[in-house]
């Protein structure tokens, strides 16, 4: 296999990606794969992998989910404010911000007001829950988890109609200690605990909010992002 080679497959897979095809010819992405597997131990020359590296990313999921996921047309969202049906103070603004945040860095739409959007997301709160979930022997609670619920609708403004309807939950768990550093509990669900985990730090609960809201804004924006 030569970089002529790989180069021209890269052309075919990068048009196809843009013309909206690749969705539709999985089939042809096995068989153009097979083709260089057979042929890999004849590469030699270290641009060729390179490009045959290049050519896989390229290939991915994860690059074609992005590019089949949301409509042409829509190249902005908006966020308004979300509403709560809870009595959480400061719930609404701690995951509209992180909503926000997480749409502005991956700038894959841009966020704009609802005035000049494309598209709008818009959310309510629906539950948000505070209970024990881990006691001793003795029954007394030694671990609690903070859950919030969410409604969530991405609309489509220019074709009047929902393109996104779900409900997400995120949660967090925090201990009776001072600091969730340490208080023995795998806050965040990562599988770290006090000093191996950087992230936790602070006062227990508020970071078990903020895990909880975090999950909310990233399985939201993987959503939209993704295949719907």
């Amino acid at each position: 296999m030569n970089e002529l080679f790989i180069e021209r497959l890269m052309i075919t897979a990068l048009n196809e990606k843009l013309n909206g095809n690749m969705k539709n010819n999985p089939k042809r992405i096995k068989n153009s794969t097979l083709q260089m597997m057979r042929r890999i131990h004849t590469i030699s020359n270290v641009n060729t992998i390179i490009l045959l590296f290049i050519y896989f990313l390229l290939a991915g999921c994860g690059f074609y989910s992005l590019a089949g996921s949301i409509p042409s047309h829509i190249k902005s969202i908006a966020i308004p404010l979300l509403d709560n049906q809870t009595a959480e103070y400061g719930i609404t603004e701690d995951i509209t911000d992180n909503l926000l945040e997480k749409f502005t860095e991956e700038n894959i739409l841009r966020v704009v007001d609802e005035d000049n959007a494309d598209s709008i997301l818009r959310g309510i709160i629906k539950k948000v829950e505070d209970a024990p979930s881990t006691f001793t022997k003795e029954e007394a609670v030694t671990e609690y988890r903070y859950t919030v619920v969410l409604d969530v609708e991405w609309y489509d403004v220019k074709n009047d109609e929902v393109l996104m309807k779900s409900q997400y939950s995120g949660w967090g768990a925090y201990g009776l200690s001072g600091d969730s550093g340490t208080d023995g509990i795998d806050n965040d669900n990562d599988g770290l605990i006090d000093e191996e985990d950087d992230d936790e730090i602070g006062d227990p609960r508020s970071f078990a909010v903020k895990v909880a809201v975090s999950k909310i804004g990233e399985d939201i924006l993987n959503k939209i992002l993704s295949n719907w």
